[in-house]
């Protein structure tokens, strides 16, 4: 790995292009390095995943209208178009209406692949956008498993290199170039091209204030909405047209104005030339429904469940956690609506108090039942909850930040007071279902969230034609990847919601 320091730069500097970090990054993706067998296996594995957390989603609203908004842009005349999950493959929209639809869709249920590190991140977002675009011009398998290497690659490293959060911008602004960097390398475009798109994508970024306080569903469309854009910037960066530069490092430029500011630093690692793209390894899927920082403290909760007995006993439960888990989902990010019954799913979801109350009381966690209204409004619930706080303990804040494996965690201590005076403490670093867990994810497991998502929504017959495609993912045909889409056993019909178009 190289590691590429960043920092701003004044416009008399004259910061030449294969200085800069969107250079780098589109270097990046323009290199010819063939794909490890044990990288392929991981992204057949996250395209499964992500399949199988869309077809969950299908009949929700966010997805109805995404669905509703990309079938009213059909395929342009000589080209293939892309499927859009829900509706038959010889139904095509344009490539990054197809992307639109399928990211949110993939995004609803908070239930894919995520990467924690100096900023948070969903890298299964970079599939949608990059299989899209693979339908879209008849590329094969292959291809598209490189593209999507490169979108992993590109999100992690951003990711651990560069904190968004700290300054309230939310967590797609890596994603739109990671995803543009992805396209660039399925597409086999020249640095320069690649690098036009990677700085365009780069400039459309949002607040982190669709994270915080009321939630909406807002939080599902932003990386969606970043991998429509970096399909948008390539199209225009393949024409010619240009961007803002130096896009990371101008004096009037996204870290001068969005970041540290003028004086900021950061170093940013890549792989060098030929190196072996590997970053999808270092990331994790779910095996809950929820935010991913709640992972370890759900199966906690259910380990805790048997020996705590009446939970009414609980006098209060504090979460001793990172600083990350307890800001943004914990009691210390002040938001009164992570305590209210009446709160949106989306906020729940970014509840730990919430989760830790209900994974406590029913020893699981479903991704409808956990987050029903009349669930969340259960009186004995209500109590529960309200007992819950989360603090931050200096430890589990510097295991988060640890770059050792072994020292890595996200999970967090639990201390429950009961009311004869009797404490019952218990913690854990890491989820089950992590790579370091006690129940690694492999094939195996990725299949059966897929098929536990599925049941009763899409036939077996269909299944089984989808993960037969999807596994065959390295040697596919052009023609054969409009099979990576899923038609559910009852008819979606489309013109459910109504806008402009």
């Amino acid at each position: 790995m190289i590691d590429h320091r960043v920092r701003v730069h004044r416009s008399s500097e004259r910061l030449e292009r294969p200085d800069q970090l969107a250079w780098k990054i589109a270097a990046v993706a323009s290199d010819p390095v063939e794909v490890l067998p044990e990288v392929a296996k991981m992204v057949v594995n996250r395209v499964i995943d992500n399949a199988g957390v869309a077809v969950a989603s299908l009949r929700r609203a966010p997805v109805t209208a995404a669905r509703d908004q990309a079938v009213r842009y059909p395929a342009p005349p000589g080209r293939a178009g892309s499927t859009v999950f829900g509706l038959a493959p010889q139904v095509r929209a344009s490539p990054e209406w197809a992307a639109w639809a399928n990211g949110v869709a993939v995004r609803e249920l908070d239930f894919h692949d995520t990467f924690l590190a100096a900023e948070y991140s969903h890298p299964g977002d970079n599939i949608p956008p990059i299989v899209a675009v693979a339908q879209h011009l008849g590329l094969g398998g292959r291809g598209l498993i490189r593209g999507i290497v490169t979108g992993y690659e590109i999100q992690v490293a951003l990711v651990r290199g560069i904190c968004l959060h700290q300054h309230r911008i939310d967590h797609i602004a890596h994603l739109g170039p990671s995803a543009a960097a992805g396209l660039g390398t399925l597409i086999g475009l020249p640095t320069e091209v690649v690098c036009q798109a990677v700085a365009q994508a780069l400039h459309t970024t949002t607040t982190r204030q669709s994270r915080k306080g009321q939630i909406s569903s807002w939080k599902a469309y932003a990386p969606a909405f970043a991998g429509k854009v970096a399909i948008e910037a390539v199209g225009r960066a393949m024409r010619g047209q240009g961007a803002p530069s130096p896009a990371y490092e101008g004096e009037d430029g996204f870290v001068a104005w969005l970041l540290d500011g003028p004086d900021a630093r950061y170093v940013v690692s890549l792989p060098g030339p030929g190196e072996a793209r590997r970053a999808i390894l270092d990331t994790y899927t779910k095996e809950h429904s929820a935010e991913y920082q709640s992972q370890a403290l759900i199966d906690l909760a259910r380990r805790l469940r048997p020996r705590l007995g009446d939970l009414s006993r609980a006098k209060r439960i504090t979460i001793h956690t990172s600083h990350h888990t307890h800001q943004v989902i914990g009691s210390g990010a002040g938001d009164p609506q992570k305590y209210s019954p009446t709160a949106s799913r989306e906020t729940l979801d970014h509840s730990i108090p919430y989760i830790v109350a209900v994974a406590l009381q029913d020893g699981d966690w479903h991704h409808e039942r956990s987050y029903a209204p009349q669930r969340a409004a259960r009186p004995d619930t209500v109590e529960l909850w309200q007992k819950i706080v989360t603090v931050e303990d200096e430890e589990w804040t510097r295991r988060y930040h640890a770059t050792d494996p072994a020292e890595k965690a996200f999970g967090g201590r639990v201390v429950v007071e009961l009311d004869d005076g009797e404490t019952v403490v218990d913690e854990i670093a890491l989820a089950d279902a992590h790579p370091l867990g006690a129940r690694p994810f492999g094939r195996p497991e990725y299949i059966a969230k897929f098929r536990r998502l599925a049941k009763g929504v899409i036939s077996t017959e269909e299944q089984d034609r989808f993960l037969d495609v999807a596994t065959r993912l390295p040697e596919l045909a052009p023609d054969e990847l409009g099979g990576l889409t899923l038609v559910p056993e009852w008819p979606l019909g489309t013109g459910e919601t109504a806008g402009l178009f």
